[in-house]
């Protein structure tokens, strides 16, 4: 059930982050790619930070590894 989850939280966060980025959507597989990835590196930068618990908490960790992914993606774009 945990790998489940974690694409489900994945696919959320990677959604929030191609919305919030404008114009780096990579569709539905890229988005779950990029919301686990973020959700890795949320959670190495955010361990214990994030007061919100559960599945809330998750997914805005996730959000912002995210976001933190796509920014760099566009840097190294460019």
């Amino acid at each position: 059930m945990g790998i489940i989850w974690m694409i489900i939280v994945g696919a959320v966060a990677g959604f929030l982050a191609g919305q919030l980025f404008q114009g780096y959507g990579f569709g539905l597989l890229g988005n779950i790619a990029v919301g686990i990835v973020g959700a890795i590196i949320g959670g190495f930068l955010f361990g214990g930070v994030i007061l919100v618990g559960g599945v809330i908490g998750q997914i805005i960790s996730a959000t912002i590894g995210a976001v933190i992914l796509l920014f760099v993606i566009s840097l190294v774009k460019r």
